[in-house]
């Protein structure tokens, strides 16, 4: 823990890198098991170059477990040069999807683009899986149980894009609400000042991508 800590502790919140769902013969990779493709591994990179462009220092590193998020954590630590192991977390894990099979085809965009539309309802399931309100029920709680740890003053989560909105989204109106629409691009940076209470906290910085900072590939 740093000497003298602001008002105010930072959060770090990542997006892991660009993955690849599909392998080269067309057949799905588990969404538990998908790695970092070429690209997500440069976006990793330069998101770690933008940390030690500014002479960040993290105390700790959180992750999910997934290994899309410990690869970009890895990565970003390398460059870096920070020796430290991270913390995981299984509760902010991506939202589940359920199967594809068991969709109707009419209903697969609303099932797969719902809970990134707008105020999301808490009921409203992704692809038929686990619902926004269920995820809002693990994330939520984990992030108290952080922030109401003393002994921290800078920290980087490496999550997903779906709670990264839920975090957001809490720390945005102190309330347990999913707004959809806040954009989470690949190996994307958020920064989140944490006060002595969720209506305290500031949000600063949303979707910042170190590859292409006017997000000009992403209209």
């Amino acid at each position: 823990m740093h000497d003298q800590p602001s008002a105010r502790r930072r959060i770090f919140l990542m997006r892991h890198g660009s993955v690849t769902y599909f392998d080269a013969a067309g057949r799905p990779v588990l969404p538990e098991q998908v790695p970092l493709n070429d690209k997500g591994r440069a976006q990793a990179d330069a998101a770690g170059a933008t940390f030690a462009a500014a002479g960040i220092v993290f105390d700790r590193v959180i992750v999910s477990g997934l290994p899309r998020t410990v690869e970009t954590a890895a990565r970003v630590l390398a460059v870096t040069g920070q020796d430290i192991v991270p913390d995981t977390w299984p509760e902010l894990h991506e939202i589940r999807g359920g199967r594809l099979s068991t969709i109707p085809e009419a209903d697969l965009k609303r099932a797969f683009t719902g809970v990134f539309e707008g105020l999301v309802s808490p009921d409203q399931r992704f692809l038929g899986g686990e619902s926004v309100g269920e995820m809002m029920d693990r994330v939520h709680p984990a992030l108290e149980r952080l922030r109401a740890d003393p002994d921290w003053d800078t920290i980087l989560l490496v999550l997903h894009g779906g709670v990264n909105r839920a975090i957001l989204s809490w720390f945005l109106t102190g309330q347990p609400v999913f707004l959809g629409g806040l954009a989470q691009d690949p190996a994307c940076l958020n920064v989140i000042d944490v006060g002595p209470s969720v209506a305290t906290s500031i949000v600063r910085v949303v979707n910042f991508c170190a590859l292409d900072t006017l997000q000009t590939a992403s209209r």
